[in-house]
């Protein structure tokens, strides 16, 4: 029996070695493409390189947290996936009211500059993807990472697909347009996250 305990410990420790490094590769990686967007963003007038920009910071901090947490309690992890899910939210906050203020200007984003600080991130978060696709089942705190992870694909597309139709058409409502998505997503994924901590946080009687 203490053998068994012993081998189990032992298996959990190096579970959560695995998982730590893990989430400081794609902390690194999303801290770095934050700033690359934001600049690129700001430089090419997108709102949803923008956005996605808001998103890498989002992404690092929830990768943060979930560092924090890792060795400790399901109380605690729920507490993170709950903080995960209010960053998302208040994310897709800043990028409607980004898109509400394009919508007034209505100026065109530089499409060539948006296509190639689009792939970089595009790159970027695939690696997330495939560096956190091996644990998104080992629990609460690795789900939630993973679909923040998973929604970034999806944003990124959509940027590429947005530079795309700007160079075609010349206007400024591909970009806007794709900024709604985002927005749409973030707050879809923010629900799911904020409900799945929220019904954890009851089954472990914390209180808010």
């Amino acid at each position: 029996m203490g053998d068994c305990c012993q081998q189990k410990g032992c298996e959990l420790a190096q579970l959560r070695k695995s998982q730590s490094k893990v989430l400081w590769s794609v902390l690194v990686i999303n801290a770095v493409m934050f700033i690359v967007e934001l600049g690129g963003g700001i430089r090419a007038n997108s709102l949803s390189l923008t956005g996605d920009s808001l998103d890498m910071l989002g992404d690092a901090l929830v990768y943060a947290s979930s560092l924090y947490v890792l060795h400790r309690s399901r109380q605690a992890q729920a507490q993170a996936a709950f903080l995960k899910g209010s960053i998302m939210f208040l994310s897709a906050v800043i990028v409607f009211a980004r898109a509400s203020y394009e919508l007034f200007t209505r100026v065109p984003p530089e499409p060539k500059l948006m296509t190639i600080v689009g792939i970089a991130a595009l790159i970027a978060n695939l690696i997330c993807l495939w560096l956190l696709t091996k644990h998104r089942r080992d629990n609460l705190n690795m789900s939630s990472v993973w679909l923040c992870s998973r929604n970034d694909i999806i944003a990124n597309t959509s940027v590429l697909g947005a530079s795309a139709l700007v160079a075609l058409t010349g206007s400024f409502i591909p970009d806007f347009l794709v900024g709604l998505l985002i927005t749409f997503v973030f707050a879809q994924s923010a629900s799911k996250v904020l409900s799945q901590s929220w019904r954890a946080l009851q089954a472990e009687n914390v209180e808010f």
